[in-house]
């Protein structure tokens, strides 16, 4: 007969199989805000644990000590109170909020993704003057589009950056939210359509890493991954040669076939970027004679649109000094292509 331990090492050979497929790449990042932000879980769960486990082993203690069959332990039915308990009861606790309030707080704002990085490990700054790789991210249905404006190229489901160099993401959508995320590298951050989100980071070892959407977006979202290398200076700049080789431009017609909804898309590159394109995307303009959200947001912070588009302006309720109004604002606006409603035509023509 096998003994009991042999039979327990059986049991609990199925889970060590099934985690020895898993990737922690969150405890071992490459990338060192990620480093940060694992040692920001760790010292969280150390800093709870000091609460949990105490606890835990009390509870089971009393549990054990005080069974119905334990006939020695001490039986007090009228105790009630004890200022030394009370003191520890509620101290330790306060004291352990206290110092999570602190260290998220810190953190919160070291690890503030719109921030430009200070340092590029735990060793080294980032030298006074270093200008950030940029790289316009752009999450489509159901692919990724990275653009570099510096490089002049653009690739599909591929991105990468050289080690040790400051890179500067700026992060927006074509429909739907998204969020952008490469464990290894970063924390996730949202890619919302009609707006920008950034993210600075850095990666430390050259590599290959994946990346994806940490956002649920419709029906191919399970396949919207992205390889993400790390290259040294030199292989990225080859890296960007050959992007300029083996691509197509990319202007704002190419785009809008990008743009349709696929799947499983293979890696796309192109030689050059129209260089608006992703100010378009960003304000929603890409198609021919759509006005840009930025220019209807000029109008309406302007005032309106003129004389010809009075009617289509309102005041503010409150009046300032001398009877005019403090603020006014586009509430209406017409396009040649709306159809005309036949009982407002005598004053669409009028205006």
């Amino acid at each position: 007969m096998p003994s009991f331990k042999n039979l327990r090492g059986l049991l609990l050979l199925p889970a060590v199989t099934l985690l020895a497929g898993c990737n922690m790449v969150l405890m071992n990042p490459s990338g060192d805000v990620a480093a940060q932000q694992r040692d920001l879980i760790i010292q969280s769960t150390v800093l709870m644990l000091l609460i949990v486990l105490p606890v835990i082993a009390l509870t089971l203690l009393f549990a054990w000590r005080y069974r119905k069959s334990n006939t020695e332990a001490v039986y007090k039915p009228d105790w009630d109170h004890s200022t030394q308990l009370e003191l520890v009861i509620w101290a330790a606790p306060l004291l352990i909020v206290i110092a999570l309030g602190a260290l998220t707080w810190i953190s919160t704002h070291t690890l503030d993704p719109y921030r430009p990085l200070q340092r590029i490990d735990a060793e080294r700054d980032v030298i006074p003057g270093t200008r950030p790789l940029v790289v316009e991210v752009v999450a489509l249905d159901w692919k990724w589009l990275f653009i570099y404006p510096e490089q002049g190229i653009a690739l599909v489901n591929e991105m990468a950056a050289p080690v040790d160099r400051p890179i500067m993401f700026k992060i927006t959508a074509s429909s739907v939210m998204n969020s952008f995320f490469i464990p290894a590298l970063a924390g996730q951050i949202y890619a919302m359509p009609g707006m920008e989100t950034k993210l600075h980071a850095v990666i430390n070892k050259p590599g290959e890493f994946e990346g994806f959407s940490a956002n649920y977006s419709g029906a191919g979202f399970s396949n919207m991954r992205f390889k993400f290398h790390g290259l040294s200076g030199a292989d990225f700049d080859k890296w960007v040669q050959t992007a300029k080789g083996a691509g197509t431009p990319l202007n704002r017609a190419a785009y809008l076939a990008l743009e349709k909804p696929s799947e499983r898309n293979p890696v796309q590159r192109y030689a050059s970027v129209a260089p608006d394109l992703y100010d378009a995307i960003v304000n929603r303009c890409v198609e021919a004679g759509k006005m840009c959200m930025k220019d209807v947001m000029a109008i309406d912070a302007g005032g309106g649109l003129g004389m010809p588009g009075a009617s289509n302006i309102a005041s503010g309720a409150a009046p300032g000094a001398g009877g005019q109004a403090t603020r006014t604002y586009v509430a209406a606006m017409c396009s040649v292509n709306d159809p005309v409603d036949p009982l407002l035509a005598p004053a669409v023509r009028t205006n």
